[in-house]
């Protein structure tokens, strides 16, 4: 049976080993093929986007084992992503916007309603307008996104890896 949890900040931490796992399971795969480095970089500024205005993360579980993950933090209005190719949308761009950063579920629990329910519960009362994430255009995660009504607003050109098309959700008003 799957259980979900809903933290912030600090009650975070303890899931940071298991997240770390996880994420090297996922992005192991093609086409993102991540190694050692990849997984280290990721470890490292957990703590610090843990400390970011409006964290967030959702954990599944099943038993003790984490199985997915989703997890973002505020984006202030004003500020869009940093190696975006242009500004989004005036209204995008001004208003407060949750940045998801990963939404990850494992392998063997995919297809199962694991990863649409992690973002259901990490969108669920958020104060922001916008949801906004980067997605690899390559992956079947990218074709998903679309489907849940996620759309294109920009992309964004990493020195280290493929351009990332920068997607966005509205969010209800509260």
């Amino acid at each position: 049976m799957v259980t979900y949890r809903r933290l912030d900040g600090l009650s975070a931490m303890p899931f940071f080993p298991p997240l770390v796992d996880l994420y090297g399971i996922v992005y192991a795969e093609p086409p993102y093929e991540e190694g050692p480095d990849e997984v280290a970089g990721f470890a490292a500024k957990l703590p610090e986007e843990s400390a970011r205005p409006g964290f967030t993360l959702v954990a599944a579980e099943d038993g003790s084992d984490l199985i997915g993950a989703a997890y973002g933090w505020t984006m202030p209005a004003g500020v869009w992503w940093s190696r975006a190719d242009a500004d989004p949308a005036p209204e995008i761009l001004a208003a407060t916007k949750l940045a998801v950063m990963e939404w990850i579920v494992h392998p063997d629990h995919r297809r199962q309603g694991v990863g649409a329910e992690l973002m259901r519960r990490l969108l669920v009362g958020r104060p922001e307008t916008w949801a906004t994430l980067a997605s690899d255009p390559r992956t079947l995660a990218r074709r998903l996104y679309e489907r849940a009504g996620w759309r294109k607003a920009d992309r964004s050109h990493l020195p280290w890896g493929p351009a990332m098309d920068l997607l966005v959700l509205p969010l209800p008003v509260r």
